[in-house]
């Protein structure tokens, strides 16, 4: 019975769990891809204009994207707390949606319908922020691929329920609406006292990198079940025990990876307990802790104070000699003899949102992103439109091939820069650039129009788009800590509706305007401003219909040349963050070239030494992509050099 409770309490606890479980509330996240799906039956059911379901799509993405609120109560609340809010907001706006479009309750007015489905949608930014925090902190030396992995099933989570929904055979259409309000409801207070750090830097495990590689292969499976189960369900009429058939294989690769934690509960490696004695006391805290938070005081006088030579002391008598300096300032400060400042984060550390508001790099990353996502969802919001214009009538082929591509490019943004990160210690930015220059090829090729563009380009920009969200989120935490990540996560998350708002609000809308009132008109009509084009969005104009590649052709050479700008922006941002990252990852590559010297063979486990006299293990990290253990112990006194242990 012990050892039966012991099991369920170190399941409960396994990172692992949490891992799975914040996969499962992201495919409920994606509910804002659905609203193409749930438009066209909101627009009939009120007699809505094309004009007034755009506005409807306006306050979508706001709400998908605005997120402070979410980010300042991850801080003050318990994640499970965040989780039942967003709950909430969820099953409150869609719920009242569903009851105005069934007729259940008064018809509202159009700026009402704003706000529920502002409501609604905003639920999922609670979704991201709980997922995101609790995991980011439990894989602190895997942030990319776990970034890339939730982000991706955000990306389909609209697919995972359009296939559910198929399965319901409901000829009312507004039983979507109904699923999205209670669906991920549902999955979020289900799964919501799960979601939380568990401790996971003491949880590294040698098993770690294969457990990534079998969620990497499910989540490539999954992608390509789903685009197979598409296209065959657009061209076959199939009849519904099939669609139930591929339903259940969809809930079968959905519930696969929750084997990981099973199986590492059943059969654990437990770490040595050389390795646990070995730990500082900093590395035994919870991840985003440190001493500092401890003290709340940070004495910028110690470095004034502090003689030159204890720097050329050995490591262990020098961090002796700093806290007693330390110890002596702290009772001068008591006393009113020494005033006490506290010194501003470096790159690296842990920043509020206000302290990284003050630094370039935030900027740079915020404008980049602007640039970067704000085009791709340019390209996302008009797919339908570019479509038609080029002669395609099926355009939900389109929308479902981005979606899939923009799960693949989160997957793969967060597996390559984090190779990039740990094999070369090269800044994580460098991987948006690519992505950029990436979309930059997409548009120029939505530009030209050629036969094939719209494949060709929906592949190229959204791989590039969903590589941002696993890209930004990891640099942005690696550059600004953990501390505050959910605060600094949402404000980044701006751009995109920010980009979207001018990129196809303005530009996009009055170019594709403008060339359908030209193909009305016969070349016979006004000049037609900026001003005029928004001023027809709000005022709810009929759309006039545009055809041919000369629709989108400006735009898109326009979207090309400012992910060009992106991509100078995020070069930018590497060179003037390589010597962090050289600090963050560069200790490890070097660890591992001086034991090569040494003609070690080093497996499953990087070892950090003291710098000075006497060698020792002071910290154990796990490497990716490595096969066995090999755990070293330096014993190094005067001119005497032995290795006391070696562990496969």
């Amino acid at each position: 019975m012990g050892c039966l409770t012991e099991n369920l309490s170190s399941f409960l606890n396994n990172r692992w769990l949490v891992f799975v479980a914040a996969m499962w509330i992201q495919s409920c996240a994606g509910i804002g891809y659905l609203f193409g799906s749930i438009s066209p039956t909101i627009k009939k059911s009120l007699n809505y204009n094309q004009r007034q379901v755009a506005r409807l799509g306006v306050a979508k993405d706001l709400g998908d994207s605005v997120g402070f609120l979410a980010g300042s109560l991850s801080e003050i609340l318990p994640l499970w707390g965040a989780l039942l809010i967003g709950a909430i907001q969820n099953f409150v706006g869609y719920g009242w949606v569903w009851l105005v479009v069934t007729g259940r309750a008064p018809v509202l007015p159009l700026w009402a319908m704003c706000i529920l489905i502002f409501v609604g949608t905003n639920g999922e930014t609670y979704f991201n922020t709980a997922a995101l925090v609790s995991c980011v902190q439990n894989f602190p030396k895997s942030r990319g691929p776990v970034v890339g992995i939730l982000k991706g099933f955000a990306g389909l989570g609209g697919a995972i329920l359009t296939q559910i929904y198929a399965v319901m055979h409901s000829p009312d259409h507004a039983s979507l609406i109904f699923m999205v309000a209670v669906g991920p409801t549902m999955v979020a207070i289900a799964l919501m006292f799960i979601i939380r750090p568990v401790g996971g830097h003491r949880q590294l495990r040698p098993s770690d990198g294969f457990s990534f590689s079998i969620i990497y292969s499910i989540c490539l499976l999954l992608a390509a079940y789903l685009m197979g189960v598409m296209l065959v369900e657009d061209l076959i009429d199939l009849s519904h025990t099939v669609i139930t058939i591929f339903t259940v294989g969809l809930f079968i690769l959905l519930f696969i990876p929750i084997v990981i934690p099973i199986t590492l509960t059943f059969s654990r490696e437990p770490r040595l307990s050389v390795e646990e004695a070995l730990l500082t006391d900093q590395q035994k805290q919870e991840p985003g802790k440190s001493e500092d938070d401890g003290q709340d005081i940070i004495f910028s006088e110690i470095e004034d104070e502090k003689p030159k030579e204890v720097d050329l002391l050995p490591a262990l008598e020098r961090q002796k000699r700093i806290a007693q300096l330390q110890s002596k300032l702290a009772q001068a400060a008591a006393e009113g003899a020494v005033r006490i400042k506290k010194r501003r984060p470096h790159r690296g550390e842990d920043f509020t949102l206000m302290e990284a508001l003050r630094k370039a790099d935030l900027w740079l990353i915020f404008f980049s992103l602007l640039l970067g996502s704000g085009s791709g969802l340019t390209v996302i919001d008009n797919l339908g439109q570019m479509s038609q214009s080029l002669g395609y009538d099926n355009t939900h082929v389109f929308v479902s091939m981005i979606s899939i591509w923009n799960f693949l490019g989160r997957i793969g943004g967060g597996y390559f820069s984090e190779k990039i990160v740990r094999d070369y210690a090269y800044p994580r930015p460098v991987a948006m650039a690519g992505a950029q220059a990436i979309m930059a090829i997409g548009h120029f090729i939505f530009a030209m129009g050629w036969p094939g563009a719209m494949y060709v380009g929906t592949l190229l920009v959204g791989l590039g788009y969903g590589a941002h969200w696993a890209i930004v989120p990891a640099a942005a935490s690696e550059l600004f800590g953990l501390k505050k990540f959910g605060a600094l996560y949402n404000f980044l998350t701006l751009a995109n509706p920010a980009g979207s708002l001018v990129f196809s609000g303005v530009i996009a809308s009055s170019i594709y305007d403008r060339e359908a009132e030209r193909q009305a008109h016969g070349h016979n009509y006004g000049q037609r401003s900026l001003l005029s084009s928004f001023s027809s969005f709000v005022y709810l104009d009929e759309p006039l219909k545009c055809e041919g590649a000369i629709c989108f052709f400006l735009t898109s050479l326009i979207m090309s040349g400012l992910c060009i700008i992106a991509v100078v922006l995020s070069m930018i941002l590497v060179y003037r963050t390589k010597p962090v990252y050289a600090h963050l990852y560069g200790r490890s590559r070097r660890i591992l070239e001086s034991c090569d010297a040494y003609s070690y063979r080093i497996c499953g486990y990087g070892i950090h030494l003291e710098e000075a006299g006497l060698y020792t293990i002071v910290a154990v990290e796990e490497l990716e992509h490595r096969r066995f253990v090999v755990i070293f112990i330096f014993l190094l006194t005067f001119e005497f050099h032995l290795i006391a242990d070696i562990a496969y």
